[in-house]
């Protein structure tokens, strides 16, 4: 290799490590800023309770179905609409969240998501019964609640 190629090859792998350390340092500054968390660890949504992360504090009499996602990822947008549709039909029955992990890295680590979209069932006293990763259809979601013993009677029409 000569001394033009090797001088190239350096000056991109400072680049690229500069490049990481700007989005890091970008990545905790928005997560600096509005952080769903309560003061023991659970984690809040404006349209209901605490989720439990780890132990319980407020029970709620519906479980909760939380979908982990970015609103750039292809398939948490083709879930969307699913959750959308969810949380209106299916109110009485279980509660729908959808937290941005790459807008909320934090809240993404402390629920452990390694894959998004990642959807979390999580029963009414905060207790994680299943969790699924990538895209899931309206269908399935359905189909998991009736296999985790959620009566699906209560539907809103």
């Amino acid at each position: 290799m000569d001394k033009t190629a090797k001088i190239t090859v350096v000056v991109v792998l400072i680049l690229a490590v500069a490049t990481t350390i700007a989005i890091r340092e970008n990545i905790k500054a928005d997560s600096e800023s509005e952080f769903p968390i309560d003061a023991i660890g659970n984690i809040t949504f404006n349209e209901g309770p605490a989720i439990d992360t780890g132990k319980v504090e407020k029970p709620n009499s519906l479980p909760w179905l939380i979908e982990l996602g970015a609103d750039k990822c292809v398939p948490c947008k083709m879930m969307a609409p699913i959750l959308v549709e969810l949380k209106k039909e299916y109110a009485g029955v279980f509660n729908v969240a959808s937290v941005d992990v790459w807008k909320n890295p934090d809240i993404g680590r402390k629920l452990g998501a390694r894959v998004i979209p990642t959807q979390i069932f999580v029963d009414a006293s905060g207790k994680e019964l299943y969790r699924h990763e990538g895209f899931f259809s309206k269908k399935s979601i359905l189909a998991t609640w009736e296999h985790l013993g959620v009566n699906m009677d209560k539907r809103q029409e």
